[in-house]
Formats: structure tokens, sequence, C-alpha cells
């Protein structure tokens, strides 16, 4: 790709009247790996290249995208830019404009140290291979599977404004599971997490830091003993939530509604809107004074984390809860002019084809200062919570019900047994105020989600959320008959 065809491209926009234009031009690489029940089930290699072209004009946005990769492609596809935003200049709403940046000259190198592009197929699937024979403990494990998923992506960001922003970013994520029958019954038990397992910007590396193999029994023992388990009790108790869950917990109730597009209403048709709207901003409080959660693109590895996002605002840590206290927005330059805000980097686009929309980074509970088993020595009656498997949640953010994979009673601060099909429910802000401890620094882990969905049409984005255990109070618990 030839610096000039980009040149003429953003000087096309402007001949055109855009008071502003960007450039972003995207190479992806990706490979995955499906093992099931020892058997190779499924192996994809894709490979992807392009260009989109962002223009304001008369105040309001167009554009266009194309794959081929020529001079006359890049005006053409300007051209088409300039067009739709002309277009689209006919609705009668207040005109766009963006908050204020520096232009950036930046080359930003993978953080992986090992290229998984670079590893063995062969070994990538003896891994693989490798636990799911170790979860064959059982003829009532019906079901074992091993994935792996890799992506490379190169990324190019230039605007009228003279940034010119060169990235590379390598993905890795990995994961087994183990589904058990018997019992007139169907469980499942997933390792290090539900939904592909776990993910990162680490390279191969990652991978081997798993140890697949080493939890491949215990996740299947797992599996079968929840067969024979006492279902998860009912009624108002104290909530133990493991880390995986806390960060789908974190996602749905904090994440999305702190999304400023939603407040404003742009994805009210589609995904909903925000309990936190702008009024409530730096006096709501939305959590006990100890739930703090940050907006953090900075944090080296994690799937959210970036150096610049896709208007090229460079990645920010920014405070959303503070002391309990609703203190911040996911933003866009456009949305930070709206509200007089600084722009903190969170838009983001599911490839080259797709306009970039705000998205989440790595949304994150902050450490406490407890262990797990003072957690749980606090709780006299309860249940103890971990691994994601189904939820449900209102389009304000606000009335949500969550499943998990497994449950531990907790009886006079001590685990009694497991418990199968764990639930709760709760409203947001009451269910985050009645948090009263949180794990310390040492059971903390950032989860790497690679499905966040969102836009029309459907964007998929790779996200994060740093959490460790967190113990909850009288909170609704079990499906309650009527």
């Amino acid at each position: 790709m030839h610096k000039t065809w980009i040149e003429k491209a953003l000087q096309k926009a402007k001949q055109n009247g855009a008071e502003y234009a960007d450039i972003r031009f995207e190479h992806t690489d990706s490979t995955s790996v499906l093992i099931k029940n020892d058997q190779n089930e499924a192996l994809k290699n894709n490979s992807s290249h392009g260009f989109g072209i962002r223009v304001l004009l008369n105040g309001r946005w167009g554009f266009s995208a194309s794959s081929e990769m020529n001079e006359a492609s890049f005006e053409k596809t300007a051209q088409e830019a300039c067009d739709i935003a002309k277009a689209s200049a006919f609705a009668a709403e207040e005109p766009i404009q963006l908050a204020e940046t520096k232009p950036v000259r930046a080359n930003i190198k993978s953080q992986a140290k090992e290229n998984p592009f670079e590893i063995p197929l062969s070994e990538i699937i003896g891994l693989l291979k490798e636990a799911c024979c170790k979860m064959k403990v059982h003829p009532d494990i019906a079901i074992r599977t091993a994935n792996y998923q890799a992506r490379k992506i190169e990324k190019l960001f230039a605007s009228t404004e003279g940034s010119w922003i060169e990235q590379e970013r390598i993905e890795t994520g990995a994961g087994i599971s183990a589904t058990a029958v018997g019992n007139q019954d169907a469980q499942i038990r997933s390792y290090p997490n539900a939904f592909g397992g776990d993910y990162s910007t680490f390279g191969f590396e990652f991978i081997r830091d798993m140890m697949l193999s080493e939890h491949a029994e215990q996740i299947a023992e797992e599996a079968r003993s929840l067969l024979y388990a006492d279902s998860c009790p009912q009624g108002e108790m104290d909530l133990l939530i493991d880390s995986q869950q806390l960060a789908l917990q974190i996602h749905e109730s904090i994440g999305h509604p702190a999304e400023l597009d939603r407040v404003l209403g742009y994805e009210a048709a589609f995904a909903g809107t925000s309990y936190m709207t702008p009024e409530k901003l730096n006096s709501f409080q939305v959590g006990s004074p100890i739930v703090n959660i940050t907006a953090d693109a900075t944090i080296p590895g994690s799937l959210g984390g970036f150096a610049y996002d896709d208007e090229g605002v460079q990645g920010q840590c920014i405070n959303l809860i503070k002391d309990g206290i609703f203190t911040g927005y996911l933003n866009s330059r456009e949305t930070a002019h709206h509200f007089k805000q600084h722009p903190m980097g969170s838009m983001r686009a599911d490839g080259w084809s797709r306009i970039p929309i705000i998205r989440m980074t790595s949304i994150n509970l902050l450490p406490g200062n407890q262990t797990l088993d003072k957690l749980i020595e606090g709780i006299e009656y309860g249940i103890f919570v971990s691994g994601i498997k189904s939820w449900s949640i209102d389009d304000k953010r606000l009335n949500f019900q969550f499943s998990s994979e497994i449950g531990w009673l907790i009886k006079n601060g001590k685990i009694e047994k497991v418990i199968k099909n764990p639930s709760y429910t709760g409203i947001s802000p009451a269910f985050w105020s009645s948090c009263d401890g949180i794990a310390n620094k040492d059971h903390w882990h950032i989860w790497g989600v690679p499905n966040c969905g969102k836009g029309e049409p459907m964007q998929t984005m790779r996200v994060s959320h740093g959490a460790s255990p967190a113990r909850f109070r009288n909170i609704r618990v079990g499906v309650v008959q009527s």
C-alpha cells in the first residue's frame, strides 16, 4: 500500500468539503482449532485485508470501505464516504463536532513473546488432544472439547489532522470443557472460563501458562459431580461470586451502561439505553464505598487493551465508579465534545469494513484486601458460584438474572457441598451496593472476552475484565416458585 494513495484519498475528502477525514487499513490473519472427543472437529484459517474511510462533512458522518488495494479504489471510496455524509446532512439534527486531540505519529509492536503463527500446528493439536484425553474420567462424560484461537492484526490509521499510527496486535485464547450426561440431567464445566476459555494479547506463552492438561481431570470430575448434586437453594442469602462470573456481571451491569452512545440513545432501537443518565454523573451511588471500577486500556496483555483506538485517541485509564459513586463514561471524540469531556479512547471497529463505535476497553473491579478464605468465613448461610452459564438483563441494564456452571453451599463459614444450577437475580445499583468484601490482588485476574456484540449491523469486539472474588449480602438466589 502506497502512502501517496492515502494522502490523495484524504485530500479528495477535503476537496469535497470534509471538515475531517480518516483512513483505517487492516490486515488480519486468524486460525482456530477445535478438538472434540479426541478427534479433529474443525481447523480454520482466514485472512482479510481492506480499508475504511470516515469523513465528517456538513456536520454528518459518512463511511465507505473497500478491499481493492489500488489508487483508484482509495479515491473512489473517499468520494463515496463524502456522498454518504452529504446525504445524511438532510437530517435536521445538531451538527456533529469533535473534541480536540493532538495528532499522533506512532509505531506500536505486539506484546507477544512467542508468535502463535510460528508454532507448529502439530504442537497445538497435540496440546489440545492431551487435555481432551485427560477429561475421559468416566462414561458419564459424554462430550469433551478443547479449542484454540489466534489472530494477528496489522493496522494503519491516518487522518487529515496529521496522525499516522501503525499498530501490530496478536491475540491468543484457549479453553476446555466437559459435558456430563446421566441421572436424567446434563451438566457442563469449563476451564479456565466458559464460552471458549480465556484470551489475551500475549503470544503462545499465554496458552502454555494455562496448563490445560493439568486441569482437565478436575473439570471433568466436577461436571460429573453436578449430575448428582442437590439443586441450588431458594431465597435471600449471601452470595460469593468467583472472578469469571463477576467479569460477566461487570460487563453487563457496569460496562454497557457506561457507554455514552447508549446514554444518548444511539443504541436504543437495537441494544437499549442505560440507567447511568447524565444527571447522575459524580453523584449517583452505584455501589458500596469499596467498589472501584476502572476502564483501563493500558494493562499489558489485556484483550480490551490497546495503544490507540480507531480514531487515533490514546488508550487510557479512567474511573467509571470511584468509592461507589458513578464518575465516568466510555466516550468518543463526538460524544466527549457533546458533554465537554476529554476523549478517553474507546472507539473501535470490528474490522476494516465497519465504522468505529464506542466499545468497552478493560473494565475492572479493583481488588480489595481480603483473602478468599476470609470472605467464606464471613458467610453464615449462602452460596459460592463459579463459571458462566447463562444471563439476562433488561434494556436499561438494571434488572438481571445470571446462572453459573457450579456452586457450593456455605454454612457457618465453611463450604459444605456442591450444588447445581445456581442462579441469582437483582437490580444493578442495589446489587453493587450490597458488596461488602472483595478478595485481594492475589486472587485478581483479567479475563479476555472475545465475543461482545453491539451495533447494527452487529460488530463483535474483544474486551476484558479484571476481577477477584467478591461477597454480596442478602441476594435473591435460586428460581423462586410462584
